[in-house]
């Protein structure tokens, strides 16, 4: 079943702190372009190896830079970048990695580098080390701070849940000599009320427009995001506000208002004031109509929706991807599928590219009512329409497949896979070993996936380890459980490495809320 096969170099661990105190190099240059000398291989194969190399070495104690050391030659500015952009889920990895580029001699990070790590250690939540980072940057005047760069810290701390934090970010601009304008400050209400923190959001607005000059845009943010939380009477008074200090209304800002008043369900104060546009010197556009359009579908109005529909028809309206999606989505819901359909042909016909959503909603309909070859077909017209399948829609479908029994159509869509460029992630992987560990016979078949997995460096979610376990504990096969455990204790990651363990033990280990999220959707 199980085959040792793998193997791979011993790695000695050293301490993370030892790595971190070894003296940096000084006077790094602006703008820099440097690319040291490079080898005869293409510029993916080295980010496929390097990016393998820091999802292998995720935690502090893995030897993350000795594995490094060997392409220290190898290493250019858009090799890092095109590395921190892969890696972007791997804060720590990826810090210590800008770190140990850093430390080449001769090579200076370009100014990209610096913003993308900047949104990595904001989404990783590690905000102490950003704002070290950033002090060192400006102190050493190695790269240019620029506005931008508080924009994502903005939204790492709206992101993250700390307003407070993201208000005091956008007043610690000044420390490193910007002085914030509108557009800094448009930033930060958008983060905030993207993340519904809209009474944080209008409470600094309050307090500081009087030093700004507000526009049309400025207040819309704020409408849009009291229309997300329901508070339209607070947009009403946003717009009132608005004709108050005479900015200049655009389509943008009613659009707003609509938006509001429709979550906030006063349609019809909404449909009135859509009624006065033109009066005002403001055309509707395709925005304005989608508003009403995804309102009509989320009260599963369908005869309205179709209304405003054909009245975008009849004044050349073009509804967006998002729209006709909406559309879609309600449909497959009511099971009118004929009608799904249609709109997938219309959207073609007048130039809207349907996206994955657009097929995802229709294929899940088809997987839902166990419709094998509508299911395939669908993917095939995916295909020819050069819309690629995403993991959503292989994992529905492998699914559907595993399920009614259809194990020769999911070998053949797994290879199919693979012909067209698609590499399978941990939650496709899962979908097989799962599937295959709950019919009867193919626990064999699951082994063999499971072992692919590993080969590839993926490292399975604990619930995958623990089914495969139990399922071979209960056949009595332990020694395949003793082969596994043996192949990941010899794989290239770490992490791998480490669930060796689990699969050699019988102690419970608890699965993360990530692992929960995907599992589910998978």
């Amino acid at each position: 079943m199980a085959i040792r096969s793998l193997s791979c170099k011993p790695k000695t661990l050293c301490s993370l702190f030892q790595f971190l105190l070894q003296p940096k190099p000084q006077n790094l240059q602006p703008f820099s372009s440097h690319a040291s000398q490079l080898s005869d291989r293409p510029l993916p194969d080295l980010v496929n190896e390097i990016s393998r190399i820091l999802s292998d070495h995720r935690n502090p104690h893995h030897d993350l830079e000795l594995s490094l050391n060997t392409l220290s030659t190898q290493i250019s500015t858009s090799l890092v970048e095109q590395v921190l952009k892969r890696c972007n889920n791997l804060g720590f990895s990826a810090h210590r990695f800008f770190l140990w580029a850093k430390r080449i001699p001769g090579f200076e990070h370009g100014v990209e580098s610096y913003q993308i790590l900047v949104d990595i250690l904001g989404s990783s939540k590690q905000f102490a080390i950003l704002w070290d980072f950033l002090i060192e940057v400006r102190d050493s005047h190695c790269c240019e701070i620029r506005p931008q760069i508080f924009w994502i810290v903005f939204r790492a701390y709206s992101r993250a849940n700390l307003p407070e934090d993201a208000v005091r970010a956008f007043n610690r601009m000044v420390e490193f000599g910007i002085k914030p304008g509108v557009h800094d400050l448009d930033q930060l209400l958008y983060v905030l009320c993207k993340r519904k923190h809209v009474r944080h959001a209008q409470q600094f607005f309050d307090e500081v427009k009087s030093g700004f000059v507000p526009n049309a845009k400025t207040y819309s943010i704020l409408m849009r995001g009291w229309g997300d939380i329901g508070e339209s009477k607070e947009a009403l008074k946003l717009f009132d506000e608005m004709l108050e200090q005479r900015c200049n209304v655009d389509v943008l800002a009613y659009n707003s208002l609509l938006e509001a008043l429709c979550k906030g369900g006063d349609v019809d104060e909404a449909y009135r004031m859509f009624r006065e546009m033109p009066s005002n010197g403001v055309e509707p556009d395709a925005c304005t109509c989608s508003i009403f359009i995804r309102t009509y579908c989320e009260a599963n109005d369908m005869h309205s929706a179709f209304s405003v529909l054909d009245r975008m028809r009849r004044y050349d309206l073009l509804p967006n991807v998002y729209t006709y999606n909406c559309i879609i989505k309600k449909l497959c819901k009511n099971e009118r599928l004929d009608e799904a359909y249609q709109l997938l042909d219309e959207m073609i016909e007048r130039g809207v590219r349907p996206d994955d959503w657009s097929y995802n909603a229709i294929l899940a309909y088809h997987c839902d009512h166990c419709e094998v070859n509508r299911a395939l077909g669908l993917i095939s017209r995916m295909e020819k329409d050069d819309c690629i399948p995403d993991r959503h829609t292989y994992n529905m479908v492998l699914k559907l497949l595993i399920r009614i029994g259809r194990f020769d159509r999911a070998t053949e869509v797994w290879e199919r896979m693979g012909e067209r460029g698609f590499y399978p992630s941990v939650s496709t992987y899962a979908v097989m070993v799962h599937g295959l560990c709950k019919k009867k016979g193919k626990l064999e078949e699951a082994c063999k996936y499971f072992e692919t997995m590993i080969d590839e460096g993926i490292p399975p979610y604990t619930s995958t380890v623990d089914m495969l376990r139990n399922r071979l504990l209960g056949l009595g096969l332990s020694e395949h459980i003793e082969i596994l455990a043996d192949k990941m204790g010899r794989s290239t990651s770490c992490s791998i490495q480490e669930l060796a363990n689990m699969m050699r033990d019988n102690k419970v280990y608890k699965t993360s809320r990530n692992e929960e999220v995907d599992l589910e959707r998978k």
